[in-house]
C-alpha cells in the first residue's frame, strides 16, 4: 500500500473539496451561468469556484509558493520555492454539455537550481470527480490510482493499440497538421479516441487503459500532472521531435516504450510530407 506524502495529501484534499463542488454543479448544469472567453472556449461559474477552492486550500498549506492557474493566471510566490500548476476543470465543454468526463489537475514544479526559470515536475494528481478516481505520482515513487500501482500498457504492436488524441476545433489547433498525423496513425492502430480531457487521457495512458496519446496546442495546466504520471508508470513523453521536457504541452506524444517509439516515427514521417 502506498503511503501518501504530505504534498499528495494536500493536493488530494484540495481536489476532493473542489470535486464535491463540481459534482453538485454538474447536477445543475442546465442552470449554470456561462460566459465566453473566446470561440468555443467556455468558462463557467463552476470552473471559477473550483479554482478558488483549490487555490485557498493550497495557499493555506504552502503560503509562500506561487501558482499557474488556468483562470487567474500566474501568481508569483517565493522564487526559490516550488509552484503549483492547476487546471480546476479539464474538460469544460464536456461538463457544460452534461458529459461526465472531466478532471481536476494539480502539479508541483520546482525552480531550476541556480535560478532562472522552472524545472522538473515532482508531484502530480489528476482527480475525476464523477468516478472518484485519484491518479497521483511523485518523482521516483511511481504512479498510483488510489493505493494501486500503475504501469503503462504492455502491448507492443500498433495493430493492437488504442490511441487517444485531441482534435482541433474553433480557433484551436492546426487542422492540416492533425489530419496528416491522423492519416498516418489511423490505419496502423486498433482504434483512436477523442474524449475531451487531456489530463485524463494521460492518466489513462499511465493506467494502461490507452496505449498511447498525441495532441498539440495544449497548455501546462493540461499536461503537467499527466506527463509525470506517464513517466512514473514506466512510459515516455516527448514532443513531436522526440525531445523530453519537464512539461510537454505545445506538442505531446506519450505511451509505453514500444508504442511511443512507433507513434513518434509515424508522427515525424507524417509531418515531413
Amino acid at each position: 500500500m502506498a503511503v501518501l506524502s504530505g504534498i499528495i495529501r494536500v493536493m488530494e484534499k484540495a481536489a476532493r473539496k473542489a470535486g464535491g463542488r463540481l459534482r453538485r454543479d454538474f447536477g445543475e448544469v442546465e442552470h449554470l451561468q456561462v460566459s465566453r472567453k473566446g470561440p468555443s472556449d467556455f468558462v463557467s461559474k463552476a470552473d471559477q469556484a473550483a479554482e478558488r477552492i483549490i487555490y485557498d486550500e493550497l495557499l493555506q498549506a504552502r503560503p509562500d509558493w506561487g501558482f499557474v492557474l488556468e483562470e487567474a493566471g500566474i501568481i508569483e510566490g517565493d522564487p526559490d520555492k516550488p509552484r503549483w500548476i492547476v487546471d480546476p476543470l479539464d474538460g469544460t465543454s464536456n461538463f457544460l454539455h452534461g458529459l461526465p468526463h472531466f478532471a481536476i489537475s494539480i502539479a508541483v514544479q520546482e525552480p531550476k537550481l541556480g535560478g532562472g526559470g522552472w524545472g522538473e515536475v515532482t508531484s502530480g494528481l489528476v482527480y475525476q470527480p464523477i468516478t472518484d478516481e485519484s491518479f497521483w505520482a511523485e518523482k521516483t515513487r511511481g504512479a498510483w490510482l488510489h493505493d494501486g500501482r500503475l504501469r503503462v500498457s504492455g502491448r507492443r504492436q500498433m495493430s493492437e493499440a488504442l490511441i487517444a488524441t485531441g482534435m482541433p476545433y474553433q480557433a484551436h489547433g492546426d487542422f492540416g497538421e492533425w489530419m496528416k498525423i491522423y492519416a498516418a496513425v489511423g490505419p496502423q492502430v486498433a482504434g483512436i479516441r477523442r474524449y475531451g480531457s487531456a489530463a485524463l487521457d494521460l492518466a489513462w495512458v499511465a493506467a494502461g487503459r490507452y496505449d498511447g496519446f498525441w495532441e498539440s496546442d495544449l497548455s501546462a495546466w493540461d499536461t503537467a500532472a499527466g506527463c509525470l504520471l506517464v513517466r512514473e508508470a514506466g512510459g515516455f513523453v516527448t514532443d513531436y521531435r522526440g525531445r523530453s521536457q519537464p512539461i510537454c504541452d505545445a506538442q505531446v506524444i506519450a505511451g509505453s516504450d514500444p508504442i511511443h517509439s512507433r507513434l513518434h516515427k509515424l508522427v515525424a514521417e507524417a509531418l515531413k510530407r
